[in-house]
């Protein structure tokens, strides 16, 4: 799969920061936004997310690490985003 090295993300590209929820295949990982919306007839704030596919390259991303992604060119049926860097790492648990 050498094409795969050969991804470009443009500029304008939109790009987006959350969290890595897995990382269990390789080359790709999971990663979660999650936002608040206000119900349209009771008012109520609920805690809603976005799931997207990423592409990771290097496999660089664990669970739990907060990373900046950006909008490419579909990889897979479920693979249009690719990750960028990794903007802060989990935790460490011990």
């Amino acid at each position: 799969m050498s094409h795969l090295k050969e991804i470009k993300v443009s500029e304008t590209a939109p790009r987006r920061t959350g969290i890595v929820s897995s990382a269990k295949r390789d080359k790709s990982c999971q990663v979660s936004m999650e936002y608040l919306s206000r119900h349209p007839k009771y008012g109520k704030y609920v805690r809603q997310r976005t799931v997207l596919h990423v592409h990771d390259e290097e496999n660089a991303a664990k669970v739990g690490d907060r990373v900046e992604i950006a909008e490419c060119r579909p990889i897979s049926k479920t693979k249009s985003w690719v990750l960028l860097r990794v903007v802060e790492p989990a935790a460490a648990t011990e």
